[in-house]
């Protein structure tokens, strides 16, 4: 079937120089987020903390929306307000005005819909404020802690590869020029600088791949679970990653029960907001099993991601039907033991790197040196 073709619908519009001014303005005022999210975690603890707090003290829920877009700099954030701010104005829950925008997760959209329908939105928002201060203040504790070896590593790594690129080659002509028989260590040295010499834009080439492969596939669920699974292993760095996540998942149940929600939608909704692959499958197992009617402290057992701790007081919780507050605790003690081993992370890690640094370094060097002893007996 052929339809006819309007030929008035084909003509061009002719652009007018107002048109192409507007246009290249809303261009040149279209915001670029290069590194994160626009509405990151950190922008999320101001937005529920200043809410939970004119709340509290009696604005509307309309005019604190028009407060804080009003005051807001970041044009994205702006107009995620405003939209928020129109859909409320027009009828609309906040809730289910923030179930539209991908920004908001599962676990924000229920609690705040709670609040709504209990009367306490003011209390839950100041909540929400606190995870996400918490969850930022455990992501400053895990940069810091890995920030200062990573520069480390890769200053080393510069250093070896300026080494064996011009320093080696130097005295490999020295040692050809006069005829030195070569240590074996020496000769395995020569050869990494040759290797790297002939082949570095190979080399440059082939990590360049590497690293823009680990980024195309960093959201893939088999490389999260592998690159998780190994982190969790790692010594010392796996048990302070572990930690971290635990806070986090202490925290966000405790927030969730008090808010009134049953404990088989609050771990659906833990499972989905965290971020750690072994904790996601141990959580998916743990709602199974409190379906088929088993304790939570039951279906926590079995899991070696939840520790001894963690189960033992869980028990108590359900025991005493203290469940807010045994979460709130175990979220504060997890959260302190996160700080502890921030410092002690970094403390073990510094002098491991520095040694494993001495000794890559040495090996070049004496490598390069005991071909002295021979050289100084040929000239003699």
């Amino acid at each position: 079937m052929s339809f006819p073709i309007n030929k008035t619908s084909q003509r061009k519009t002719p652009i007018t120089p107002s048109a192409r001014a507007t246009e290249k303005e809303s261009i040149l005022k279209k915001e670029i987020t290069l590194f994160g999210k626009a509405f990151s975690s950190k922008y999320k603890e101001g937005f529920y903390t200043e809410m939970g707090v004119l709340l509290q003290s009696g604005i509307h829920l309309k005019d604190a929306l028009k407060l804080l877009a009003s005051s807001e700099k970041k044009q994205s954030n702006k107009d995620l307000f405003n939209e928020l701010l129109d859909k409320v104005v027009l009828g609309s829950s906040l809730s289910d005005a923030m179930r539209s925008r991908k920004e908001f997760t599962d676990h924000e959209f229920y609690s705040i819909r709670i609040g709504e329908e209990t009367g306490t939105l003011a209390k839950v928002m100041q909540e929400l404020g606190v995870f996400y201060a918490r969850k930022n203040e455990q992501r400053r504790h895990v940069t810091s802690a890995l920030t200062y070896p990573i520069i480390i590593l890769m200053t080393a790594f510069l250093v070896v590869a300026f080494m064996l690129r011009y320093v080696v080659p130097m005295f490999q002509d020295i040692f050809k020029q006069n005829g030195v028989k070569l240590p074996p260590i020496t000769r395995f040295i020569i050869a990494l600088s040759e290797v790297m010499r002939e082949q570095f834009w190979w080399i440059a080439f082939i990590t360049s791949l590497l690293i823009g492969g680990i980024y195309l596939i960093k959201k893939k669920r088999w490389f999260k679970r592998g690159k998780d699974q190994f982190l969790a292993r790692f010594p010392v760095l796996g048990k302070f990653i572990r930690t971290v996540h635990l806070s986090q998942f202490a925290q966000a149940v405790s927030l969730l029960v008090s808010a009134k929600v049953p404990m088989v939608s609050s771990i659906q909704m833990v499972k989905k907001m965290v971020n750690f692959i072994p904790l996601q499958e141990a959580l998916e197992d743990v709602e199974n099993s409190l379906l088929k009617g088993r304790s939570l402290s039951d279906s926590l057992q079995g899991h070696a991601i939840f520790d001894d701790k963690m189960i033992s007081l869980v028990k108590v919780a359900e025991e005493t039907n203290q469940t807010e507050f045994i979460f709130e605790r175990l979220n504060e003690q997890y959260d302190q033991q996160v700080q502890q081993r921030s410092k002690l992370l970094s403390t073990v890690l510094e002098p491991f790197i520095i040694v494993f640094i001495g000794i890559v370094v040495g090996v070049i060097l004496i490598a390069m040196y005991l071909p002295m002893f021979e050289l100084s007996n040929v000239l003699g």
